[in-house]
Order: C-alpha cells, then structure tokens, then sequence
C-alpha cells in the first residue's frame, strides 16, 4: 500500500520548531485549550471562541462517527505473526527489557490492524513521526516492520547531562521516554574505572533511562488499546503499512488493567472499551479531526536528587 496523500517526509526539519497533531473534539475541551495557550506558538493570540467553535466541530462529528462506525473498534484485525517472524520474535522474548516488562499478564505476539487501534493519547509529534519515518523503505518488509516496532538494538536518543550541586544532576534529552528508572545498589566490584577515596563498600546507583518502547496494546474483549509506540503506529500507518507486530496484553479486570494502563485509561475504561465509537488511530490522518500546530521543541528534563545523612547509632 502506497504512503498516503498528504503525509510526504520533509527533505530538512527546523530544530526549534516542530509540528504536533491533535485529535480535535475529544473531551476534555480545558486540556486542549490549556495546550493551546500554554504551548502552542502563537496560541495566545488565538480567540478563544474560535478554538471552542474548531473543538465543537470535531465532537459534532465524532457523534457521527458514533452512528455511522458503532462498533468498529470491536472488528479489529487481529492475525498470528507469519512464521518468518518468529526467529525475531524470540529474540525480542529474550531480551531482558521485555521480560522485565511483560511479566504480570497473559502477553502474545500478534499481527494487529493499525488503523482501528484505540488511542487514549490525543497528540502526536509530526516531526519525530515523519524522521521515523525516514527509516522505512517505500515498500518496507515483515522483516523490516518488526525491526521497526521493536528496536532491541537501537542506540538510545542523546542525554544531557548537567550537574548542578553535591547532590543534584539534571539530564534533558528531546525524547519524552526519558525518565527515572529506578535506584539499584552494587558491589564495588561491579563498578569499573573511576577515582575513588578510600575503599568502596557499596554503590547506590540512580538509574535514568528510557522506556522500552515497543508497540504494545492492551486487549479486553475484541478491543486493543495503544499503549506504547504512538508515533511508530502512526508513522507506519501514514506510510501505508495495515498491519504490524504487536505486543498485546490482556486484561480480564480492573485491577489488572490498573497494572498497566496510562491514567487515562485507568480513569475512563468504559470509554476506551466500551463506548460506540472510541477515538482510533486512523482519526490522526482525518482531516476532519485533526489540526497541526507549532510549537517549540520539547524538551524532557528529568532533576535527581539525593539526601545523605551521618549517624551515629547504639550497637
């Protein structure tokens, strides 16, 4: 399938501005209008009854989609991995970030249908979706979609490191999977190189890092939720690829879907999983729904801190 009309890769990208997508008439309206006075350039200017009227429009027509596509998120395409995957799809199963982060519920490999995947995330950055996208072929392969959705062996995004005190570092990267991970202690055996005074007992390591990443969904009943890769289905969808390794979780409950699910989804479920007509990944290229802002490049800044105290203790 050919890349769609409209969505060509620019052949430069400007570094201090980028272009983000948004889903219009998706509740709630203070989000989107707190997204465009905040961060949007030049949305301040904007009236504001302007911006409700765009906002009206879009729900109008989601109450259409509402009638006319009742239903549609429970006819996703849900295929198994054509057997010429399944050497890569070992491969991702062993892989520790994997195994480390699909460990709690049922978890498969499939082939899913991007276009009807329900979104709960309503933006997504154009620019970095259109630089994925200038890794993909015109006609990319299985093999090469499954590399695409799954980068175990991809170099990270550039970190910035400052530090700021004793006890504070700041790291920025443009990649919003930048985060803390978690806090580790090490031997110091473990740690090599380095000036040390004295002898080392122990390492207490702060970990900052990203995401895995992976495209994954969450199911209940025949519905699939995105959950991570957002730009990856959208840039593979935009570029004309249907279908898509998928790591699909499955959820039998509240509780387990409060596991793993974004605040979003934790909040409304019956929404996502069970309204006539959720938001879906196909509404990003709808001219209708969508609308393409500028804005300054983001940048995601994580501040670490640490607390040291001396004390003397009774034995």
């Amino acid at each position: 399938m050919d890349a769609l009309p409209g969505w060509a890769i620019p052949s430069a990208q400007d570094d201090a501005v980028q272009e983000e997508l948004w889903l219009l008439g998706q509740p709630p309206l203070h989000q989107y209008l707190s997204y465009m006075q905040d961060t949007v350039i030049d949305g301040r200017s904007l009236p504001r009854s302007a911006l409700v009227d765009e906002w009206r429009r879009a729900n109008d027509y989601y109450y259409e989609l509402e009638t006319g596509e009742a239903g549609i998120a429970d006819r996703i395409e849900i295929l198994d991995l054509p057997s010429s995957l399944e050497p890569l799809a070992d491969a991702l199963r062993e892989d520790p970030c994997y195994r480390r982060a699909y460990d709690v519920l049922p978890t498969r490999l499939a082939m899913v249908e991007l276009q009807h995947l329900v979104v709960a995330q309503p933006h997504v950055n154009l620019t970095h979706a259109n630089r994925l996208r200038e890794h993909l072929s015109p006609k990319p392969s299985n093999d090469e979609v499954f590399r695409f959705c799954h980068p175990i062996d991809r170099p990270g995004p550039n970190v910035g490191v400052r530090r700021i005190g004793d006890t504070r570092f700041s790291f920025t990267s443009e990649s919003s999977d930048l985060r803390f991970r978690e806090a580790i202690l090490l031997r110091a055996d473990q740690i090599a190189g380095g000036v040390r005074f004295g002898t080392s007992a122990m390492v207490v390591g702060l970990v900052v890092g990203f995401s895995s990443n992976f495209l994954t969904a969450i199911q209940s009943d025949n519905r699939l939720v995105l959950h991570n890769g957002h730009h990856r289905a959208f840039a593979l969808l935009a570029h004309g690829v249907t279908h898509a390794p998928c790591i699909i979780q499955t959820v039998t409950r509240r509780d387990e879907l409060n596991l793993i699910a974004g605040s979003d989804v934790q909040e409304e479920p019956a929404f996502y999983f069970k309204s006539a007509r959720p938001p879906l990944l196909k509404d990003f290229l709808d001219p209708r729904i969508r609308k393409v802002h500028r804005i300054p490049c983001p940048l995601q800044m994580i501040d670490v801190r640490f607390e040291v105290q001396d004390h003397q203790v009774a034995d």
